[in-house]
């Protein structure tokens, strides 16, 4: 599963929201230095979906506010 999401880093609170075109606007505390926002992002989208967090990847959009993230989300048999 692919999600594009826009990161707000810097936030007062983490938040996820759904936007009108079905995209995720997550709020995070952490600020965009050292890859600690990106740490964040993975971290608050591994407990939504309650999978590891190594299941959980950035496509795209590594350095910028716009990500695509892809989600190997477990098969259910």
């Amino acid at each position: 599963m692919k999600i594009s999401v826009k990161v707000k880093p810097n936030s007062k609170q983490q938040k996820i929201e759904k936007s009108v075109d079905g995209s995720l606007i997550v709020r995070l505390k952490s600020p965009p230095v050292d890859g600690k926002a990106n740490k964040e992002l993975i971290s608050l989208l591994s407990q939504k979906y309650n999978i590891a967090k190594s299941q959980i990847s950035i496509e795209s959009g590594l350095y910028s506010k716009n990500k695509l993230i892809k989600i190997n989300l477990p098969s259910s048999e």
